[in-house]
C-alpha cells in the first residue's frame, strides 16, 4: 500500500480489520460491565466503599502482576490464542459468579476469588488487540487505526455502564452476569474469524527470561518510561473515580435508581471520549503526542476538581470535560508506544507498558474507597491532583526528540 493517507472506511475494509473491531468492541463491552457491576454489586451486599475497592482492586491488579509472562506468551503461542484463551475464561468467571450469586454463594472470599481470576488472562486480550492492530494496518494510518480503537473503547463506556446499570437496577446482578459472560462468548467466535497473520519467528528457550527482556526494554526507553510514570498517574486519576461516582450518587439517589444514574454518568463520559478520540485522529496526533497528553490531563485536572462540589450540574459538566479529553491522552500513548517498538518484541514489550501504565488503575480504586467514605469531595480533589502530576511527568520524562522519533 503506498503512503497516501487512508480514510476510516478503507481502514475498516482492509482485511480482519473488521472482525477484530467487532471481537474489540464485544470484549470491551463485557469488560467494561463486569468491572461497573462487580463494583455495583459490592457496594449494594456489604454497604462498604472501602470493599468495593478492594473488589475493584483484585479485579484488576493480579493480572498487572503476571502481565510480563503473558505478553512473552503472546510472542510464543500467538496473538490469536491468547486472546481466546483470556475470553473464554472471562466468559466462564463471569458465568461462575452469576450462578454463585443465585444460588447464594456469593460471600466476600467467593467474589474476591472470582475477580482474581478473572483478572489473570486479561492482560492476554488487552495487550493482544494492541499487538494486532500495527500488523494489520500500515504505518501512516496507525492513528487512525488508535482512533477507532479508541473510540470503539469509549463506544462501550456508553452501552457498557449504562447496560451494566439497567440489569443491575432493574434485572439483578445474576442476569446482568449472564448477558456479561454471553458478550465475552460471542466476541471470542468473532476473534476466531481471523485468518491469515503472519506468525513472527519466536525463540524456543528462555520463556522466564523474556519478560524480564521486556521490562529491560521498557526501562530502557525514555518515552516509555515516560509513559508508564504519567500514564498510571493519571489512571489514578480514574481509579478513584471508579468508586468515588456512584457513592456520591448513592447519596443522592435511591436504592435501585442510583445504579442507573451513575452508568448514565459514565454512559455519557463515553460519548465525549469517542467526540475526543474520532476529533484527535482526524486532526493527527504523530509526533506531537507528548504535547497533546499532557495538556489534555491539566484540563483533565479542572474537571474532575469541579466534581468535589457534590452531585450537581457542575459534576457532570466536569466529569464530560474528563471523558472528552481521555481520547486524546488515550491515542497519544497507542500511537507514541507503537511507533517505538520492534514489532518483533511487540508483545511483551506491550504486555509489561500497559500493566505499568494501568498500575494506577487498582491504587486508585483502593485510595478512592478510603477517601471517599471519609470525605467525598477529598475523594475528587485528590483525583484531580494526581491528574496534574501525570501531565508533569508526561512532559517531564519524555524527551522532544523521543516523540519526533519514526516519523
Amino acid at each position: 500500500m503506498d503512503d497516501r493517507p487512508i480514510s476510516y472506511g478503507q481502514l475498516i475494509r482492509l482485511p480482519n480489520v473488521l472482525a477484530l473491531l467487532w471481537a474489540t468492541c464485544l470484549s470491551r463491552l463485557a469488560d467494561r460491565m463486569f468491572a461497573i457491576a462487580i463494583v455495583f454489586h459490592a457496594l449494594a451486599a456489604f454497604g462498604s466503599p472501602a470493599i468495593a475497592g478492594w473488589v475493584a482492586f483484585a479485579a484488576v491488579a493480579p493480572g498487572l502482576l503476571i502481565s510480563p509472562l503473558a505478553g512473552t506468551w503472546l510472542d510464543r503461542a500467538g496473538v490469536i490464542k491468547g486472546i481466546v484463551a483470556d475470553l473464554a475464561l472471562s466468559a466462564a468467571m463471569a458465568l461462575a459468579l452469576a450462578v454463585c450469586i443465585r444460588a447464594t454463594w456469593a460471600t466476600l472470599p467467593t467474589l474476591l476469588v472470582v475477580a482474581v481470576v478473572y483478572a489473570l488472562s486479561s492482560p492476554l486480550s488487552a495487550a493482544g488487540v494492541r499487538v494486532l492492530l500495527p500488523r494489520l494496518v500500515p504505518a501512516q494510518a496507525l492513528d487512525r487505526a488508535n482512533a477507532l480503537d479508541t473510540a470503539i473503547h469509549a463506544i462501550v463506556d456508553v452501552a457498557g455502564p449504562s447496560l451494566a446499570g439497567l440489569l443491575i437496577g432493574f434485572a439483578g446482578p445474576f442476569t446482568a452476569f449472564v448477558a456479561i459472560a454471553s458478550a465475552y462468548a460471542a466476541a471470542t467466535l468473532c476473534i476466531a474469524l481471523i485468518r491469515g497473520i503472519t506468525p513472527i519467528s519466536r525463540p524456543s528457550r528462555g520463556f522466564l527470561r523474556q519478560p524480564l527482556q521486556g521490562l529491560g526494554f521498557v526501562v530502557a526507553r525514555p518515552v516509555l518510561r515516560g509513559l508508564a510514570v504519567g500514564y498510571a498517574l493519571n489512571m489514578v486519576t480514574w481509579g478513584m473515580l471508579w468508586v468515588a461516582l456512584p457513592v456520591a450518587v448513592a447519596r443522592s439517589f435511591p436504592v435501585g435508581t442510583w445504579e442507573s444514574v451513575s452508568g448514565l454518568l459514565w454512559a455519557g463520559i463515553g460519548v465525549t471520549g469517542g467526540i475526543g478520540a474520532l476529533v484527535s485522529g482526524q486532526l493527527g496526533m504523530v509526533g506531537r503526542e507528548v504535547r497533546g497528553m499532557a495538556l489534555s490531563m491539566v484540563v483533565t485536572a479542572f474537571g474532575v476538581g469541579f466534581a468535589a462540589t457534590g452531585f450537581s450540574p457542575v459534576l457532570v459538566c466536569g466529569l464530560l470535560l474528563a471523558g472528552l479529553l481521555a481520547g486524546p491522552i488515550d491515542i497519544g500513548v497507542l500511537t507514541l508506544r507503537q511507533r517505538r517498538t520492534d514489532h518483533a518484541v511487540l508483545g511483551r514489550v506491550l504486555a509489561v507498558s500497559m500493566s505499568l501504565n494501568m498500575s494506577g488503575f487498582p491504587i486508585g480504586t483502593v485510595l478512592g474507597g478510603i477517601l471517599v467514605a471519609w470525605s467525598p469531595p477529598s475523594a475528587f480533589l485528590a483525583a484531580a491532583l494526581a491528574s496534574l502530576l501525570g501531565a508533569w511527568a508526561i512532559h517531564a520524562l519524555i524527551p522532544a526528540d523521543e516523540e519526533r522519533a519514526g516519523l
